[in-house]
C-alpha cells in the first residue's frame, strides 16, 4: 500500500470522527463552560491514532469502517480526559499539550477535572447509542465492559498510578512494561478489539488482533521514551525532557538509546507477525504500526 493510500484513509477518517466528536457535545444539555472545555480538548488535534486503529480494522474485515464511528468517538473521548487529568498540576503540572495551553491553564483546575469526568462518563453513553443494526445488545455490552477493563484501575488508571509510583525509582525492564502496557497498552488494544467485535471476528482473529496491538502498543511508547529525548519541541507541541525532569524511568534509559531504537524494531516485528496470522486484508494496519514506530509527534 502506498503512503498515499493511507493519508488518504487518514484525513477522510479523522474529518469524520472530529465532526461526530463535535456534534455529540454540541448536543449536550449541559452548562456552556462544560461543553467549551470538553470540546477545547477534543479538538486539540493530535494523531488520532486510536481511532484509526478501530476504522482500519473493521476495514479489514472487508466492511464500512463508519460502523465503528461511535466506538471510535468513545475511545478518544476516555483518550482525551486521561490528558486533561495527567496535565493537572498534582499530576504531570504541564503547560502545554499539543502546542495549546493546557486545559487547566484555561478553564481552571476545577473545570478541567469535571471535563474529564464528562468526557469520561460520555464515552460509555456513546456505546449505548450504536445502532442495533451495526452492532448487537451483546455486541455492546462487550463493547462497555473491554472499555472500562482498558481505561479503569486494571488498565490505563492501574499504569498511571504505577507510573507515578515509579518516579525518582529505577524500575526493572518488567516495572517499566507493566506500566506501559496498562497506561498506553490498553486503550491501544482495545481500539483494534473494538474494531475487531463489530467487524464480526472469530475467536482466533481476536486472539491474533489481541497480540498484534500488546505489541503496537509496546512499540508506541518506546518511540514516545525516545522522542522525548530526540523529538522536536515544535512537532511535538510540548518541551522534551519531561520525562527526565519528573525522574521517570525510560527504556533509554534502562537499555541506551540504540538498545530502545531495537527494542522498538522487536515489538514492531512482533506486532506484524500476529497481524499475518490473522488472515484478513492487513495492509492498513500494517501502515499505520509502521507509522506508530517511525512518527516524529
Amino acid at each position: 500500500m502506498s503512503t498515499k493510500v493511507l493519508d488518504a484513509f487518514t484525513q477522510e477518517h479523522k474529518q469524520l470522527l472530529e465532526s461526530e466528536l463535535r456534534t455529540l457535545v454540541q448536543k449536550l444539555k449541559a452548562p456552556p463552560i462544560i461543553k467549551e472545555a470538553m470540546h477545547y480538548s477534543l479538538e486539540a488535534g493530535g494523531k488520532r491514532i486510536r481511532p484509526l486503529l478501530v476504522f482500519a480494522t473493521i476495514a479489514a474485515f472487508g466492511k464500512d469502517p463508519k460502523l465503528g464511528l461511535l466506538a471510535a468517538s468513545a475511545i478518544e473521548m476516555i483518550h482525551t480526559y486521561s490528558l486533561i487529568h495527567d496535565d493537572l498540576p498534582s499530576m504531570d503540572n504541564d503547560d502545554l499539550r499539543r502546542g495549546k495551553p493546557t486545559n487547566h491553564k484555561v478553564f481552571g483546575d476545577a473545570i478541567a477535572i469535571l471535563a474529564g469526568d464528562a468526557l469520561l462518563t460520555l464515552s460509555f453513553e456513546v456505546i449505548g447509542q450504536i445502532p442495533n443494526e451495526n452492532a448487537s445488545s451483546e455486541t455492546k455490552l462487550r463493547l462497555v465492559t473491554e472499555m472500562a477493563k482498558a481505561a479503569g484501575s486494571e488498565g490505563m488508571v492501574g499504569g498511571q498510578v504505577a507510573d507515578m509510583e515509579g518516579e525518582g525509582k529505577t524500575l526493572t525492564i518488567e516495572e517499566l512494561e507493566y506500566i506501559h502496557i496498562h497506561k498506553t497498552g490498553r486503550l491501544l488494544r482495545f481500539s483494534v478489539i473494538a474494531g475487531a467485535l463489530l467487524g464480526g471476528a472469530n475467536h482466533e482473529q481476536l486472539e491474533n488482533l489481541s497480540s498484534f496491538a500488546h505489541h503496537l502498543g509496546l512499540a508506541f511508547q518506546i518511540q514516545d521514551d525516545i522522542l522525548d529525548l530526540e523529538g522536536n519541541p515544535e512537532l511535538l507541541g510540548k518541551p522534551v525532557g519531561s520525562d527526565t525532569t519528573n525522574n521517570k524511568s525510560t527504556y533509554p534509559q534502562l537499555l541506551t538509546m540504540e538498545g530502545a531504537k531495537e527494542e522498538l524494531q522487536k515489538q514492531l516485528d512482533l506486532s506484524k507477525q500476529y497481524l499475518e496470522k490473522t488472515g484478513l486484508t492487513i495492509n492498513l494496519l500494517s501502515e499505520i504500526a509502521d507509522l506508530v514506530a517511525s512518527r516524529d509527534h
